[in-house]
């Protein structure tokens, strides 16, 4: 039995933990969040998600940027980003 996704609270202010940073990085091909012992590369558009995911901006400022900066509706801006940011926290890449 799957248990739907947990939301992320429109107020959560998501950040990098300690140790955890977005690198460009040529030799893997692009965007790469580096942790200990660990690399994990990034599409283009979940760089321009983490680049925003400073611990000041509220996912919803967040999702309101990235809306308004590619002309794209919130709705599907919401789900990408919450989805991301759910995918980023179970992998510990990202705090909530």
């Amino acid at each position: 039995m799957n248990e739907p996704p947990v939301a992320i609270p429109l107020d959560a202010q998501p950040r990098l933990p300690h140790g955890v940073r977005l690198v460009h990085n040529e030799a893997h091909g692009g965007w790469v969040l580096l942790a200990p012992e660990r690399v994990f590369k990034a599409d283009p558009i979940a760089a321009e998600i983490v680049k925003r995911c400073t611990g000041q901006a509220t996912v919803s400022a967040i999702v309101n940027d990235l809306a308004q900066t590619y002309s794209a509706p919130r709705d599907r801006i919401l789900a990408d980003v919450s989805a991301l940011l759910r995918q980023l926290a179970e992998r510990r890449l990202l705090e909530l």
